[in-house]
């Protein structure tokens, strides 16, 4: 076998990484799973080896997140086969998300909290719908009770953002997702959560990062077949933790009882996903007049309905708006597969349902939420510093002007909902300091009432007002720390209810809101590029905009380049922003793009933002802003190809 191998080497059919980490996993797999390498050996699948081999799974800042299905499935993992057309077993590969990186990830992680804490180690465990994603949260939880530690698991698939508020409301050490959120239905993801309920992030990163570097496939291996020999059981939660999360999930409210005064009629689908668990119920149990998409509703891993279950793509609405036309519905509500996105369509007055995007939904949440706050006297009328609105880097400039013109604190971040969370654990931790510092006994934050804990942080800390970014994630709790569409759902509904019985439609509170502050357009520009060959081109792309930055963009000038992985940044608050390979670009027209590598898909994302003044319009102004954004598309497409033929 081994000379097959270095015979395709040589031949320049493999990489010789590929080699190596073939060999290695050869010499340590149980007999299907070296059947499987044999197999595609023997077949001269060169392409999958390298696509399979061509590096090790990396455990990131957040997890992991790969195939779990590879393109070309042997024999010896299809197996016995498994619901829903699955194979036996997740794909073998060095770069794949399979029992053995799974094994690898959690025995990393125990050993980095255990040097974290003398008492018992609790972890909290959910999964989505995807394949193997029960089967990897059963390995994780047995995996973590052998090693000494306490898992407590989900009964049935839960919402990433359940997961994040359990750790906090069970207090736990971590926590750990099993999902690949909206990835295409052959992937699966590994995510992790510290005992502040957040991705983790540093110092903890990457100390949990070099544990992983260190476990081997060999102890992996060992540990799975332990377990495989042994009767450990899992424990599970009852239905008191759902409860609670749909406690928190109510207290986003300003008032539940909006749905009685103005009734609304909306269409919801969970576009096969997590959703229908809790978004379901919670809509229900406000009253509110929901039509379910039935052949959306069933736990199907291959996402039948839909071509990707990411509702940021419009197809996955056409079973929901033949339904809503029926039913005259005025809203629909889409959900991902592990509900942390949502995405919306809205009735127009022509009776079409047109898409909002992720920066729209967000601008409308917090207009609407701010002027609530405002006229509730949650918040002062004129603003306050000690209000804070979090949002991306990469999510509209509206949302910064909408948070601005209330005078409130503008918090910018990378990309990612980790960093957000990473804000909200350090206004926690401020009003804690500070409160220790007036000789004050400290809050149970968790358990304490928003408006208690609303009041202390206005006084001695920041209060979050809401978050968002432009990938269709929101959160106006900061008991839970991901963004969260359980959370989101509740909210869009109680704005529309209000819109609506002060004779106004979303349509027209958009129409306001671009009146008011201008009119804002985006697009983004995603440039896949798959397998070996393609990290290097992304790598290339990125490589060049910091040794050969752009000055010209057609016949735009570059005003300014914000390179994230040299300059030091810093937010209002005196925080310093990561490095990271992340550049923004500002135009002379005032339009501005930014570009960095997906940290969960194999492409590189170009984001570009226009806006102008509503002269005539807001059908001329959306028209040329488009346009202008296109030409800067069309460009940005041509550039990055040339950049990533480039040799590093």
């Amino acid at each position: 076998m081994e000379e097959i191998l270095r015979s395709a080497m040589e031949a320049k059919l493999l990489l010789p990484q590929t080699i190596k980490n073939c060999e290695e996993w050869l010499r340590h797999l149980p007999n299907w799973g070296q059947s499987a390498i044999v197999e595609l050996t023997e077949g001269s699948h060169w392409e999958e080896l390298n696509n399979r081999f061509f590096k090790s799974l990396e455990f990131g800042t957040g997890g992991m997140r790969s195939r779990t299905i590879a393109e070309v499935v042997t024999q010896a993992e299809r197996g016995r086969g498994a619901p829903f057309d699955a194979p036996e077993h997740a794909a073998i590969g060095s770069a794949y998300l399979n029992d053995f990186n799974i094994a690898r990830a959690t025995i990393a992680l125990f050993r980095y909290c255990k040097t974290q804490s003398n008492g018992p180690l609790k972890l909290i465990i959910a999964h989505d719908v995807r394949h193997f994603s029960e089967h990897f949260s059963q390995i994780t939880a047995k995996i973590w009770n052998y090693l000494g530690g306490k898992a407590i698991a989900f009964n049935g698939p839960r919402s990433t953002p359940q997961l994040s508020f359990s750790v906090r409301q069970f207090q736990a050490i971590a926590g750990i997702v099993i999902t690949a959120s909206h990835n295409p239905a052959h992937d699966n993801g590994y995510k992790v959560y510290f005992k502040d309920g957040g991705q983790v992030v540093e110092p903890h990163a990457s100390k949990i990062i070099e544990e992983f570097n260190q476990t081997s496939l060999q102890e992996a291996v060992q540990i799975l077949e332990s377990i495989g020999r042994s009767n450990l059981s899992i424990e599970y939660f009852d239905e008191a933790a759902d409860k609670s999360y749909i406690g928190e999930v109510l207290s986003n409210l300003f008032d539940a009882n909006i749905f009685q005064e103005s009734p609304i009629n909306i269409i919801f689908t969970p576009v096969h996903g997590t959703g229908d668990m809790i978004t379901a119920p919670v809509l229900q149990q406000l009253g509110i007049h929901a039509h379910f998409v039935s052949e959306q509703m069933v736990h199907d891993p291959r996402f039948p309905t839909v071509k990707s279950p990411n509702p940021e793509n419009f197809e996955v609405f056409d079973f929901a708006i033949k339904k809503a036309k029926n039913v005259d519905a005025e809203l629909i509500i889409a959900t991902d597969p592990d509900a942390d996105r949502i995405a919306i369509g809205v009735r127009n007055g022509e009776g079409n349902f047109e898409q909002f995007t992720g920066n729209l939904t967000g601008a409308l949440l917090l207009e609407f939420r701010l002027s609530q706050m405002k006229a509730r006297g949650w918040i002062p009328s004129e603003g306050s510093p000690r209000v804070a609105f979090i949002k991306t880097f990469v999510t509209s400039p509206l949302q910064d002007r909408i948070a601005e013109s209330h005078g409130v604190k503008v918090i910018n971040t990378l990309t990612g909902f980790k960093w957000i969370g990473e804000k909200l654990n350090d206004y926690e931790t401020l009003l804690q300091n500070r409160l220790a510092e007036l000789n004050l006994p400290s809050v149970d934050y968790v358990h304490t009432p928003i408006e208690k804990r609303r009041d202390l942080l206005l006084k001695h800390s920041t209060f979050f007002a809401i978050g968002g970014e432009e990938s269709y994630g929101y959160l106006a709790s900061d008991n839970t720390r991901d963004k969260d569409a359980n959370g989101a759902a509740a909210m869009i509904c109680e704005m529309l209810a209000t819109l609506k019985k002060s004779g106004k439609t979303l349509i027209d509170f958009r129409n306001d809101i671009y009146q008011k502050y201008g009119y804002y357009g985006e697009t983004q520009l995603n440039i896949y590029y798959e397998g070996a060959s393609g990290a290097e081109k992304i790598k290339n792309i990125l490589e060049s905009y910091q040794e050969d930055p752009l000055s010209t963009l057609g016949h735009f000038s570059v005003t300014h380049i914000t390179d994230f992985s040299r300059d030091e940044i810093f937010d209002p608050d005196g925080k310093r922003i990561p490095k990271q390979n992340f550049f923004m670009v500002d135009l002379d027209n005032s339009y501005r793009y930014a570009l960095r590598s997906s940290g969960t898909e194999p492409k590189i994302k170009f984001y570009i933002f226009g806006n102008v003044q509503v002269a005539t319009s807001i059908e001329d102004s959306a028209k040329e802003t488009a346009k202008t954004m296109e030409i800067i598309k069309q460009f940005l497409q041509r550039d990055a190809d040339l950049r990533a033929s480039k040799k590093s």
